[in-house]
């Protein structure tokens, strides 16, 4: 649930990057934050965990627009893609505003991306939240392989409500700022609805 500061006039809302390991959440941060006016962004904090490359964390302030005179700030996060993180995941969902799922475009991914979104869809509602309630999008990343499911077939096996959708090459940007704003202007819509 969005932080409301009024000292500083500020609404905070958190939004959480969730999909399978190596699939490119962390991409996508990287990329917004390369991309995030010095002004607009505070610093990147990242965790490696032991096992592999897989971040604990990412969180970048990026502001974006007013909500009734209040400035807001997004706070963006990925979680550790891997399922032995479970604890991890559930801990990074607690008091977020909107979700990203960030699928692996490749074949022989389908199969993780089908479990991770359950995975999602389980740690949400062990916070009182249903998926198909909060602001949410699909982005199906790494189009630009070979190797990939149509996205005819991805959106048949991955979507909860008729989310937005986008296609995306997280290394290379292609799609990255459509799917945040599509989540973003979902969340300022619950807040100006007053939710």
């Amino acid at each position: 649930m969005a932080f409301i500061n009024y000292a500083n006039r500020e609404i905070n809302c958190k939004i959480v990057y969730y999909g399978p390991g190596l699939g490119g959440k962390t991409s996508n941060l990287q990329y917004i934050y390369d991309r995030t006016a010095e002004k607009s962004k505070g610093k990147m904090i990242s965790l490696a965990t032991e096992a592999d490359r897989t971040l604990f964390f990412d969180f970048l302030p990026l502001d974006l627009g007013t909500v009734r005179g209040f400035t807001t700030r997004f706070h963006l996060y990925t979680v550790p893609g891997q399922v032995f993180y479970d604890a991890s995941r559930k801990l990074i969902l607690k008091g977020v505003d909107g979700v990203i799922f960030v699928a692996d475009s490749q074949v022989e991914r389908v199969e993780a991306n089908v479990e991770s979104i359950r995975n999602l869809d389980e740690n949400l509602s062990d916070h009182g939240l249903l998926l198909q309630d909060i602001p949410y999008a699909l982005q199906f990343n790494k189009r630009d392989l070979d190797n990939v499911v149509s996205v005819e077939d991805m959106y048949r096996s991955l979507n909860f409500k008729r989310e937005p959708t986008f296609e995306a090459i997280a290394t290379k940007g292609y799609g990255v700022f459509d799917t945040l704003r599509a989540v973003a202007k979902l969340i300022l819509k619950d807040l100006n609805r007053g939710r």
